[in-house]
């Protein structure tokens, strides 16, 4: 059966290049171009230009120019309508090369995003999703015809999709994991499995890395498998290349353009690599090449940074956002707030709880920091153990003012909910987010499905979309959602949000802006607002310092050169026509702040500057708490 699907496959269906002599690619879908916003508009061209080298229909007769190799890094702001554009770009490719047959690798939960992307703009393309067991009805006739009396499994229906798609009919989707799983190192005696792993290496013409930065440790299978990959056409697309070192950043770069490094390489460094061997010369040069990033990049400044700016520009087209300045608006504060006397007891008690492990570490502050009860989630040693109540703590785990956090959000939920907003919270740990669903249920009578929706890495890519399309849908009951910032901070749109609540402070800044940009994208009708949240003594504050230092470097980095201005916190186009009428002014927050019985728990509401060059630290406004 196999051997008969791969001799049906074997061959691209006849097709020539189906586009105008003359004109631009933009006449290869009429009208297009009209909607489309003007930085998608230029990073189509851009995209044209380093993939092929022309935009010129008559300069692409004989293919792509010579002197082009690789790909481009699409680093445009989330929200900004990246795979709208991908997806012209790919349509137009497919006119000029038939033959290229495409592949989307993205996180599992975003190939449905695009596949709703697909529909949304009636693309006449079969995308094959290798990730689910459906098919689309857009595969090959003659080799559904060949399975049509055999037992539909996983295997059979993924290697129908890859066929149809290596037959030249569509686009291929997969998830970075089962791409990992399935190129994995050759296997004797396994036929099928080496002949899926020759398809996916060699025959993509065309490589599209959805939240490209995903593979960008060196270390790791899937940075290497990618690597091997034959097609040096690749495009990257990202809102936060930069995630938390330089040395990321050049993996990422390495993946696009594979010879990256090969530019740092002087004619004498290129001239001592003939005496040695191959294997050698390889490591020599990474080693060299690496170097001289490690070198440019290892004190980046305001002064300094348009040396690497000059280096990604060839390649990199960065838009910073403004297009969301049509939007409403976005208010971001950072929140210290004070816990009670019992949280703030159990929060000394455990502090010191796996701080030989930081990610552990991590794990513990963020549980003590949201509510005193989750601390009995913790493993501990005896002695550990012997400090803290447990019983008591468990009792206490129904009571949400016990903890500083938990009470914040019940108040946010409760106020948004008279003024019929919705409310989007944040966490990288489960149980946090699990305590909240219980509060809420408790104290407000709201069903789980219903009111309070819940999306985490245990919900089905399909049913996480369905829970989208409703929370997303204003006249539904929903209210509030609990996401993980793992599981859904990237790719989706949550537009029916309007309060965004991140509940605890992560390492790496681009996590925290890719969340608020679930709710702030384009779409959105309602101004934003976000709040940061930092229990006072845990910590959070250090954390946020180091945060704001690295989105400092990406802000520098991967700006245009006349654009240094943030859209965090900006001034909508409303505010600066009415500024003497501030419309970003937070009733709720001012509400609660101003409340006898709550304005105990704010230590410091803050709003960071609106300038990218500058920084806002924790530690500026720390003496103020002491």
């Amino acid at each position: 059966m196999y051997h008969d699907l791969c001799e049906q496959a074997g061959s691209v269906d006849g097709q020539s290049q189906d586009f105008h002599l003359y004109g631009t690619v933009w006449d290869l879908i009429p009208g297009v171009i009209t909607s489309m916003y003007q930085h998608q508009r230029e990073a189509f061209e851009f995209m044209w230009t380093n993939l092929v080298g022309d935009i010129r229909l008559d300069e692409l007769k004989h293919g792509a120019k010579p002197d082009v190799v690789g790909g481009c890094v699409i680093c445009h702001a989330p929200g900004t309508g990246k795979t709208r554009l991908a997806i012209v770009f790919i349509q137009t490719y497919m006119k000029v090369f038939p033959d290229c047959r495409p592949v989307i690798i993205a996180p599992r939960g975003m190939l449905f995003a695009w596949e709703e992307e697909f529909k949304k703009w009636d693309v006449n393309v079969p995308f094959h999703i290798m990730n689910t067991t459906d098919f689309s009805g857009k595969e090959d006739r003659d080799i559904c015809r060949l399975i049509k009396k055999e037992h539909r499994t996983e295997k059979l229906t993924r290697l129908v999709k890859l066929l149809s798609w290596n037959k030249g009919h569509g686009i291929l989707g997969i998830s970075y994991g089962l791409y990992m799983k399935l190129t994995s190192e050759k296997k004797s005696g396994c036929t099928e499995g080496n002949k899926v792993r020759t398809i996916l290496l060699e025959n993509p013409g065309l490589l599209v890395l959805d939240e490209g930065h995903t593979p960008r440790n060196e270390r790791s299978i899937m940075w290497k498998t990618l690597g091997k990959v034959k097609t040096e056409k690749r495009i990257i697309l990202s809102g936060t290349p930069f995630q938390n070192n330089f040395l990321e950043l050049y993996n990422i770069l390495c993946l696009v353009r594979p010879r990256f490094g090969e530019m740092f390489l002087t004619e004498k460094k290129v001239g001592r690599r003939h005496y040695v061997s191959k294997k050698r010369q390889d490591k020599f040069s990474d080693k060299y090449e690496k170097g001289v990033w490690a070198s440019l990049t290892s004190n980046v400044t305001d002064d300094n940074a348009e040396k690497v700016r000059s280096i990604l520009k060839p390649f990199v087209h960065i838009h910073n956002g403004t297009i969301l300045r049509t939007l409403p608006g976005l208010r971001e504060s950072v929140i210290v707030l004070k816990p009670p006397p019992l949280q703030k007891s159990i929060i000394r008690k455990v502090e010191n709880i796996g701080s030989g492990n930081n990610f552990e570490h991590e794990y513990v502050i963020s549980l003590a920091s949201t509510h005193p009860s989750l601390v009995t989630a913790i493993n501990m040693s005896e002695e550990e153990a012997s400090l803290i109540d447990k019983p008591m703590l468990e009792r206490l785990r129904s009571n949400p003012y016990e903890g500083v956090k938990t009470r914040f959000v019940i108040e946010v939920v409760r106020l948004c909910e008279a003024l019929k907003e919705k409310v989007l919270i944040f966490s990288q740990f489960i149980q946090p987010l699990e305590l909240i669903k219980e509060h809420l249920s408790k104290l407000f009578k709201w069903r789980v499905g219903k009111e309070i929706l819940q999306m985490d890495g245990k919900i089905q890519p399909r049913y996480r979309q369905t829970s989208i399309e409703v929370f997303n849908n204003p006249d539904s009951d929903a209210k509030v959602l609990l996401a993980s910032t793992r599981a859904c901070c990237e790719g989706i749109s949550l537009t029916g949000a309007s309060r965004v609540v991140l509940l605890d402070v992560v390492w790496n800044p681009a996590v925290g802006r890719q969340a608020i940009s679930r709710a702030f994208r384009i779409g959105q009708k309602k101004f934003v607002y976000t709040y940061n949240l930092i229990t006072y003594g845990t910590g959070e504050g250090d954390k946020y310092d180091r945060q704001a230092e690295k989105d400092h470097l990406s802000k520098l980095v991967f700006s245009q050169e006349d654009e240094f201005n943030n859209v965090r916190n900006m001034l909508s186009k409303a505010e600066m026509d009415h500024c003497s009428k501030l419309i970003s002014q937070d009733k709720v927050l001012e509400e609660m702040a101003s409340h006898d019985q709550l304005k105990g728990m704010f230590l410091k509401i803050h709003y960071p500057p609106t300038e990218s060059n500058m920084v806002f630290t924790y530690n500026q406004i720390a003496p103020e708490l002491s």
